[in-house]
């Protein structure tokens, strides 16, 4: 096989849209071009205040990469992917053509059911621990990408990250512009992009470990606390470049997927990540010299329902179609 074609893309593009991205925000595009498939950045959508610099940007449309990738392979027309290729312009983040037709592997069957079935699940979780062997094949999802996955064991280091956290939410709170763009994209009226106020967590209480972004205000339910002692899981790579946060998406899809494979429930946990200086706390307390991507709270939770999305058509670019820009 030398060329994709037009059912390949909506194929791909189907697959890629379940991606997560921060709010919600969706800044991809897809398009067939010469017979490969490209992943392209809507700047349109990128998030003036709180992905100024496009780490969100990159994180999303590495993960959308991975979920065309899985698609393709799922359907015996795997792709052989060039991260930000030189000979395309600034908005082509990844290009897709045509490996060795095969059947799939019984975990890229796995991952692909598990696409449409991943979601954000920001409700408290059982107290259940994750079992050691679910926690290996974790770590072995983001190694396998090319990132590493710090998993949090025990009170010291888990209250550690907390205080980081619960630092970094504080600043961003205080920013009256970083609220308004958060809850822009919170609504409570079918719209096809943002967090619906339905999968937002329940208000903040004194007692939570972990912080939780307002995007609603409901109380929870009597006696459903969050988790004492949740699992958290550090995403990181070894550099902060925008090809290394590609990488860190196409690993945080892959660990995602791995999750809810496992049966298991996860939120990611973004402030600590957004501030700088809470970011370079995070790795000296990890003794890393990379650069910590996102951060995980994994455990077993409440089966819910995954986030809106916009239609295929409208995320469907044509050969010579470049995204809008601001």
């Amino acid at each position: 096989m030398t060329t994709y074609d037009d059912a390949h893309l909506r194929i791909a593009a189907a697959a890629a849209i379940r991606a997560p991205s921060l709010h919600n925000s969706q800044p991809w595009r897809f398009r067939l071009r010469e017979g490969a498939i490209e992943v392209l950045a809507d700047r349109s959508r990128q998030l003036a205040v709180a992905d100024s610099a496009g780490w969100a940007l990159h994180i999303a449309l590495g993960a959308a990469t991975f979920n065309a990738r899985v698609a393709l392979a799922a359907h015996g027309v795997p792709a052989d992917v060039t991260l930000l290729p030189r000979d395309a312009g600034s908005d082509v983040i990844a290009r897709l053509t045509p490996g060795t037709p095969r059947p799939p592997t019984y975990r890229e069957q796995a991952m692909a059911e598990a696409i449409p079935r991943r979601y954000s699940n920001r409700q408290p979780f059982w107290p259940d621990p994750v079992p050691s062997p679910a926690r290996v094949e974790l770590i072995e999802a983001a190694r396998a990408e090319g990132a590493w996955l710090d998993l949090l064991v025990g009170m010291t280091p888990l209250a550690g990250f907390a205080e980081i956290a619960q630092s970094a939410d504080r600043v961003l709170r205080r920013d009256p512009e970083y609220q308004a763009e958060l809850m822009a994209w919170s609504h409570t009226d079918g719209a096809p992009q943002g967090v619906p106020v339905t999968a937002g967590a329940p208000a903040a209480e004194p007692q939570d470990l972990l912080p939780q972004r307002p995007f609603a205000e409901h109380r929870r339910a009597p006696g459903r606390d969050f988790e004492p002692e949740p699992l958290v899981g550090i995403l990181g790579t070894r550099g902060d470049v925008p090809i290394d946060q590609l990488v860190a998406g196409q690993a945080l899809q892959r660990v995602l997927l791995t999750v809810v494979d496992l049966g298991l429930a996860c939120s990611m946990i973004s402030q600590p990540i957004e501030v700088p200086a809470a970011r370079d706390q995070l790795c000296r307390s990890l003794r890393r010299s990379g650069s910590a991507q996102m951060a995980l709270r994994i455990g077993y939770g409440h089966a819910g329902h995954p986030g809106p999305r916009r239609a295929l058509e409208d995320v469907l670019a044509g050969p010579g179609e470049e995204p809008e820009t601001r």
